[in-house]
């Protein structure tokens, strides 16, 4: 069981880019984060409203803070290729989540 996720909500920048989008998230991204210590899955899911946005959840099998700082190195060091087709204005809402199931 994970014990936590990475949850990343984005957009294209527009529809014209959109499969820019997906091909840098797919073939690009996805595959960078996980080379990194602690991630072991992501997977991308499609809203049904017409806002046009899209979830990346990422599991993470170690503590999350570790996984945060390698994520952290890895982009400070140029580890992670910059978005394609990603639109920044406003930012992806990125979430950090801990498994609290155990939890009382």
């Amino acid at each position: 069981m994970p014990k936590g996720i990475l949850c990343v909500e984005s957009r294209p920048v527009s529809p014209d880019r959109a499969a820019d989008y997906h091909r840098w998230y797919d073939e690009t991204h996805i595959p960078e984060i996980l080379q990194l210590d602690g991630f072991v899955s992501g997977r991308r899911f499609g809203s049904l409203g017409d806002d046009g946005s899209f979830v990346a959840i990422y599991e993470i099998d170690t503590d999350v803070e570790t996984a945060r700082a390698a994520l952290a190195a890895a982009s400070k060091a140029g580890g992670m290729s910059p978005p394609t087709g990603v639109r920044l204005d406003p930012p992806p809402t990125v979430r950090w989540f801990v498994d609290v199931t155990d939890r009382p």
